[in-house]
């Protein structure tokens, strides 16, 4: 049974960070989704590749980004450290904040497409009825996306779920504090123990194949005949 602490611990880790990664992607996606899908604006697709860019971006380099901005020397890291003595790097806090970035633009995306396929008729209707912006959004829009946007958000979570190489450049890999599943799967690899690697494996694939499933379900067919 103490063969199994070492993975349950990573597991709880992971789901920990995943489940904060999500919500954090969950805000902001659904946020800038609205936005890229209702407004118009200069420089609007410019903003959308950005936004999108860590979807494609190489891990160590979006980590570095990150050790740019919240490193110790980082523009926000040196300010963190200096005001409120606050060190995110080597955290699980900073783990967080890289799977939220990588997780981040699967609900973007996600909640972009729903928001574009609502028939705006329908919000307009509610204005006319007296409902306030936000208002709207809740009530009618939100509703009507709903689909959309929660499997984009279950996709973030897996993609949360198997953040490594970001992770590892600003988290590190500390068991019990920074040492999630796909980098505790490296390190037992590294160091040639197999029989902990395969048991790590198994329960990461697991996890993201029950999100993917539930995923699946949940986001709408458009094809009537599938």
């Amino acid at each position: 049974m103490e063969s199994f602490e070492p993975a349950w611990v990573a597991l709880r880790l992971s789901l920990k960070v995943a489940c904060w990664a999500t919500l954090i992607a969950l805000i902001f996606g659904v946020a800038f989704g609205y936005l890229l899908a209702r407004k118009r604006f200069i420089g609007r697709e410019l903003l959308d590749a950005l936004l999108t860019l860590p979807m494609v971006m190489p891990p160590t380099v979006l980590g570095y980004y990150l050790l740019v901005i919240i490193g110790r020397n980082g523009v926000v890291g040196a300010w963190l450290q200096q005001h409120f003595g606050i060190n995110l790097i080597f955290t699980w806090q900073a783990a967080v904040i890289a799977a939220a970035v990588v997780a981040f633009p699967l609900v973007l995306k996600g909640a972009r497409a729903a928001f574009e396929s609502i028939d705006t008729q329908l919000e307009q209707a509610a204005r006319v009825l007296g409902l306030s912006s936000f208002g709207v959004f809740l009530r009618v829009t939100l509703p009507l996306a709903w689909r959309g946007v929660l499997g984009g958000t279950l996709l973030a979570f897996a993609r949360s779920m198997g953040e490594f190489g970001a992770t590892l450049m600003v988290a590190g890999s500390i068991p019990g504090k920074t040492q999630t599943l796909s980098i505790a799967v490296y390190e037992a690899v590294q160091a040639g123990q197999d029989d902990h690697a395969n048991l790590l494996v198994i329960i990461t694939s697991l996890v993201c194949i029950a999100v993917l499933m539930t995923a699946n379900k949940l986001t709408p067919n458009r094809n009537p005949l599938a």
